[in-house]
């Protein structure tokens, strides 16, 4: 889909190489993370689009406004530099094109540190709930002081399967089809709901407007990934459970998060929820550190099937390279 930019092998094996580098290297030093410069954006620009709670008769129009002009100044840059470097090697070697997309797409996606991080939790809620709790911290924005070990352990589960997507199978989805910078411009949006896309107050500013245009913009983005991630799971385990998986998806607020996070509910057969907000195939059981470790192992296949397509798509590919 991206030849106009990228030759046709270079693609998959860009894939392999970043899905490589994650593995192997992690992340890269945050002084040199793009996703970390994004942020830094995203927070300068967000102290000045998002009224203080206490600033009361805020424009909501004039927070919508801006909320969604710094969105898209801030998506035209991400996707200027992309696309720059990218047009830069267009007459490259397909092998040197290859190698360099890898490098530049490793860290826009984050198998390696998203495993890492819900094992941390599980290793932490074994010594204590109050050290699981505060590792749970690190991942989640949710409230976590109330929350009982099962609880920590459902938001560790959730959080492994819900970002399984937004860090892994969707920037590697817009990679595919609009090449460097789709999955540059999806990392952004992504990034830009995490900071912004809030209901109400956090850290005392009002995002109920400021934020809205990320949040849908996130939404849009994440439609079809999150769909093919809980595919992707459900047919891991073929579950007949799983024919429940359109239903248990939509109890969620969000129109895409409850899709890999049912399908992983419903492949462990475990109860997952969010305190009085939702709660996942409430028939299954609760959740045990052996449920972590599927959970994690699941996920882990899902990539190693993303890293097999990419390996045939490549070879295809190869043989009509002369």
């Amino acid at each position: 889909m991206t030849e106009w930019l990228t030759p046709a092998v270079a693609t998959p094996l860009a894939v392999l190489v970043a899905l490589g580098l994650d593995r192997w290297l992690g992340e890269p030093p945050a002084r040199w993370h793009p996703v970390v410069g994004m942020g830094r954006y995203l927070g300068f620009m967000g102290a000045r689009i998002a009224p203080r709670v206490e600033a009361a008769g805020a424009s909501a129009a004039a927070a919508f406004v801006g909320g969604a002009l710094a969105w898209c100044v801030g998506a035209a840059l991400v996707m200027a530099l992309a696309f720059g470097a990218a047009w830069g090697m267009a007459q490259w070697a397909w092998w040197w094109q290859a190698l360099v997309l890898g490098v530049l797409l490793k860290p826009l996606l984050a198998w390696r540190m998203l495993r890492d991080e819900v094992q941390a939790v599980e290793t932490a809620l074994g010594a204590s709930l109050a050290e699981g709790r505060a590792r749970l911290a690190w991942l989640v924005s949710r409230d976590v002081a109330g929350l009982d070990a099962a609880q920590v352990r459902e938001s560790a589960i959730e959080s492994l399967a819900e970002n399984l997507n937004d860090s892994v199978v969707a920037p590697l989805f817009w990679f595919v089809v609009a090449g460097l910078p789709g999955a540059a411009l999806y990392r952004f949006a992504n990034t830009a709901d995490a900071m912004w896309g809030y209901r109400g107050e956090r850290q005392g500013r009002d995002w109920t407007w400021a934020g809205k245009w990320a949040a849908r913009a996130d939404d849009v983005l994440s439609w079809v990934p999150a769909r093919i991630t809980a595919a992707l799971l459900a047919a891991l385990v073929a579950a007949r459970r799983c024919s429940a998986l359109p239903a248990q998806a939509r109890r969620t607020p969000s129109p895409n998060s409850g899709w890999p996070m049912a399908a992983m509910a419903l492949a462990l057969d475990v109860r997952l929820g969010k305190p009085g907000v939702y709660e996942l195939h409430g028939a299954g059981r609760s959740p045990q550190a052996a449920d972590t470790a599927h959970a994690l192992q699941l996920a882990g296949r899902v990539v190693v099937v993303l890293a097999c397509v990419a390996l045939v798509w490549a070879m295809l590919n190869l043989r009509g390279v002369s």
